[in-house]
């Protein structure tokens, strides 16, 4: 006689791996939409060049800039120039400015944000702070560097072809080193009692 078999243990292997897929779908969810937002300019993610464009169209785009620092840094933080018109393809350059005003050497990190989403995929960064961490000693000013340009192919763009007003986004945050060094310390202000 032949052993027929278990349904049950046919389910709970078909359950488990079910499981495993599911878990290993959601491991690979986060670096799979950077990878997706960065390939396609989606979300306003900008691209990053290593020169200059090929070709300076006549046709101009301007490109204003913002600046925001989270409440866990003590930091000032603005462009130093609040727009700019450029050609599009032509290689631009602007700063930032960012203060330390805590007394305490303190490192952060900017994240970014094109608007509209449809000309990220356009913008193209050739050099730009938020590509590494910034460390500034307390009191600390420095000026920072962002060269970009905006890509020729966006004006044969069916989504962003008439686009001209674009707007660059940095938010400045302190770095995770930093924020799990000072937790490891738990330092917390004295309290005095009265």
């Amino acid at each position: 006689m032949t052993a027929r078999p278990d349904p049950n243990r046919k389910l709970v292997v078909r359950l488990v791996a079910l499981v495993v897929v599911m878990g290993a779908l959601s491991w690979a969810a986060v670096p799979f939409y950077s990878w997706f937002c960065q390939v396609t300019g989606f979300a306003g993610t900008t691209q990053v060049a290593t020169q200059g464009s090929d070709s300076v169209l006549e046709e101009t785009v301007r490109v204003r800039f913002d600046a925001n620092v989270m409440s866990d840094l003590d930091w000032t933080f603005r462009p130093m120039q609040r727009e700019m018109t450029v050609r599009i393809g032509e290689t631009a350059m602007a700063y930032y400015e960012a203060v330390n005003n805590s007394d305490q050497v303190v490192t952060g990190t900017a994240s970014y944000n094109v608007s509209p989403d449809a000309a990220g995929y356009f913008f193209e960064k050739i050099e730009c702070f938020c590509f590494t961490e910034q460390t500034l000693k307390p009191g600390e000013r420095v000026e920072m560097p962002l060269t970009f340009f905006v890509s020729p192919d966006m004006v044969a763009d069916r989504d962003a072809g008439r686009i001209r007003d674009i707007t660059l986004s940095y938010t400045f945050f302190r770095s995770d080193e930093q924020k799990s060094a000072a937790a490891d310390m738990d330092v917390r202000p004295a309290t005095a009692i009265n």
